[in-house]
């Protein structure tokens, strides 16, 4: 996920300390003695921002005692690390474990580079969650573990909403559609600043529609934009847009979009937790009357469908470590290790029987209940190629807004996808 999550939850001053949670802390199945690995050094690239320095030192200290070897970690940059890691894993000496983007996954396994990790998944991953796990599968082999994840949630004025005289939060679709139009007839702030290509959050409404943006056809992928489950999430779309002022060809970065939302006269946003402390930077006075909740979906009972970003660990092929990096995913993954990452950084943790430890941080809160419905962009190693830019997702959607029908404009861009898709697969 090509995103630092800790940034709001830690300017927000939400994130909480370490603690151990229930569970087993990597020990369980194989025994490796402290001297089984004595002398080796298993080198992690993980990626910055990932690894808290509490959490690191602790899973540290415990794989050391228990192998014998040294835990090496060396921290990555987003920019530019897709490149970075093709290359390292084309080499002799590639780093042993590799933290990957869970989108990116399916490109690295189509190329070899990632050791099979299917017994692992038998051992120690029974209660992954699935969709979590999804993108760690490719041809139907387990390629990677999945570590860590974020989705969006709603931002939103407490003062604003108080002055319309919202006391409770929608726990429906048409009940937050009913929040913003008392938001514009009782007060003069906007009621939702929503860009026209805020794509992430238009393929959360995707998956909530159970639609597929890519279909098979014989041995290939093609555009399925003009499948009507996705004309009706961009229809959707198109209703929360209604209520804001924002450009209709220009994403959420295009300008930052919480620091419009920092200035005090909107409603609310929908992005990622960490965007609040870019709110909170730009105007430190709106801390206090920031709050967060779920994106609501059609019924209570189920929220909306949401973009799921994150982190899977993966094993490098090449690596002459095999056994060492396992046990190194065993303890990293334990219950002991993903409950205090996903407590100290406040992101999902790869199983539901560990968001207990995400009670308090009302960030993680807001968005832990969406996870269960939230899925990611087409995993296929084509894939990326179709989000450069200029995306034709993006132009399809500002093309609705201004007015064409979701069938036409699907087929105004569905070529220059197809082409896309073509030429990387």
């Amino acid at each position: 996920m090509q995103r630092k999550l800790i940034a709001a939850v830690g300017v927000a001053g939400m994130l909480m300390s370490v603690a151990a949670c229930g569970g087993d802390d990597g020990d369980s199945g194989k025994k490796a003695g402290a001297d089984g690995f004595k002398g080796e050094t298993l080198t992690v690239w993980a990626m910055d921002g990932s690894t808290p320095p509490n959490w690191t030192k602790d899973l540290t200290a415990a794989f050391e005692k228990k192998t014998g070897a040294t835990l090496k970690f060396e921290t990555q940059k987003w920019d530019g690390i897709q490149q970075k890691i093709t290359t390292a894993l084309s080499e002799s000496t590639p780093p042993d474990v590799i933290e990957v983007g869970n989108t990116q996954t399916p490109a690295y396994a189509a190329t070899g580079g990632l050791a099979d990790l299917s017994d692992l998944k038998s051992e120690i991953g029974t209660d992954w969650s699935e969709n979590l796990n999804e993108s760690a599968v490719y041809e139907d082999k387990q390629y990677a573990a999945p570590w860590y994840f974020a989705n969006r949630v709603v931002i939103y004025n407490k003062k604003v909403w108080a002055d319309a005289g919202i006391k409770d939060t929608p726990k429906t679709r048409d009940e937050f559609f009913d929040a913003l139009e008392t938001i514009e007839k009782k007060t003069d702030a906007e009621p939702l600043y929503l860009p026209g290509q805020n794509w992430y959050f238009f393929d959360g409404l995707t998956i909530g529609q159970g639609a597929d943006l890519v279909k098979k056809e014989g041995d290939k992928y093609v555009s399925n934009l003009s499948d009507p489950k996705v004309g009706q999430a961009m229809e959707i779309y198109k209703k929360y847009q209604s209520f804001s002022k924002a450009p209709k060809d220009k994403d959420e970065a295009t300008p930052q979009q919480a620091e419009v939302f920092a200035k005090g006269d909107v409603g609310a946003f929908i992005g990622m937790g960490w965007e609040a402390g870019t709110a909170i930077a730009a105007n430190k006075k709106i801390e206090k009357d920031i709050g967060y909740f779920t994106i609501p979906g059609e019924t209570a009972d189920k929220p909306e469908g949401v973009f799921l970003g994150g982190s899977n660990l993966a094993v490098a092929a090449g690596s002459k470590k095999q056994e060492l990096a396992q046990e190194f995913l065993k303890m990293a993954l334990s219950d002991k290790f993903e409950g205090a990452l996903a407590k100290e950084n406040g992101v999902i943790p790869n199983k539901e029987s560990l968001n207990s430890v995400l009670v308090g941080n009302v960030v993680a809160e807001a968005a832990a209940p969406a996870a269960a419905q939230g899925g990611t962009t087409p995993l296929i190693p084509a894939w990326a190629a179709v989000e450069n830019t200029p995306n034709p997702i993006k132009t399809y959607m500002t093309a609705v807004l201004k007015g064409k029908s979701p069938a036409d404009a699907a087929q105004q861009v569905e070529d220059e996808i197809n082409d896309r898709l073509s030429q990387s697969s």
